[in-house]
């Protein structure tokens, strides 16, 4: 039965795995991922439970240096994610230096008077031994309440970090319904599934600058026999963006729909008919109107 609940903050620089872990735990696909930075744009709520707990992970963007109008949404959203939660957790991989970025985030948390906990992502990847001198550098350094050693892709560590993260627990009644793994609508799912596939399909900078809009959602069939219909237009920057977006007799576009198609199944249950356009708005990033349009800020 659950009667606490305990609001978590994920912080951290681009990469380091913070999507990964909010999948890990919620057991589902709430937050894309990809290897490229900036990937997640939003916070994204990932609830599941733990014992007697409704355990709610506030995945947020990676901490950077913003270029454009969205980036400095993006870096603001990390800085408000600190407020009004039970606790933080700042997310690093095992690198044995206190980066620039890093050393913000917890003096920002500091300010915040929020306890926060350190949890160095990717051990899988280095020897044991190598992890105590992280450890011990922070240690020194923070006033971190649990340092916590974990491989989010492996699953090695998370026992250790939710009995941690157990102990921030308030008494109260769940927020969010049995089942419900997301505070996101199925469209908004959709659309960052189809922007998922275009950065990993798609090079250097131009996934960077797409959006994704579903403009047409709609069910047909019943029981067993569901389909589910989606018209999906896909904004970029520049006319040259649009045709390698399209590729070679649509090509490119067919791979990227055929991806994100398979994934939006399992997400939904149901079979889907996917359909995909590619139109271009210049210079999106920089214009807050054209953000909002797209569900930022």
């Amino acid at each position: 039965m659950i009667n606490k609940t305990a609001m978590i903050s994920i912080i951290g620089r681009a990469n380091v795995g913070k999507s990964t872990l909010t999948n890990k735990l919620t057991g589902d696909k709430v937050a894309i991922v990809s290897p490229k930075p900036q990937t997640t744009r939003n916070r994204i709520y990932g609830v599941f439970s733990y014992r007697e707990t409704q355990m709610i992970l506030l995945d947020t963007p990676g901490f950077h240096k913003p270029k454009t109008r969205l980036g400095d949404y993006m870096v603001k959203i990390v800085k408000d994610s600190v407020a009004d939660v039970d606790a933080v957790v700042l997310m690093i991989e095992p690198v044995d230096n206190i980066g620039i970025q890093e050393a913000a985030l917890i003096d920002h948390i500091n300010q915040s008077g929020v306890p926060y906990v350190l949890v160095i992502n990717k051990i899988d990847k280095i020897r044991q031994d190598f992890a105590l001198p992280i450890i011990e550098r922070y240690s020194q350094r923070f006033g971190f309440d649990a340092i916590v050693p974990v491989s989010a892709k492996k699953g090695d560590g998370l026992s250790a970090l939710l009995e941690t993260l157990d102990k921030y627990a308030k008494p109260g009644p769940q927020l969010f319904p049995d089942g419900m793994t997301t505070d996101q609508p199925e469209k908004q799912v959709i659309a960052e599934i189809i922007r998922e596939k275009l950065l990993i399909c798609l090079d250097k900078e131009i996934p960077h600058g797409t959006a994704v809009e579903i403009t047409s959602f709609s069910e047909r069939g019943e029981d067993d026999n569901v389909i589910i219909d989606v018209d999906a237009t896909i904004y970029c920057e520049k006319s040259s963006h649009k045709g390698m977006i399209i590729g070679k007799n649509g090509a490119m576009l067919k791979k990227i729909g055929q991806y994100a198609r398979e994934d939006i199944e399992r997400f939904m249950g149901a079979k889907v008919f996917l359909q995909t356009w590619v139109k271009v708005k210049e210079n999106w990033r920089d214009s807050n109107t054209i953000m909002k349009n797209f569900g930022y800020f």
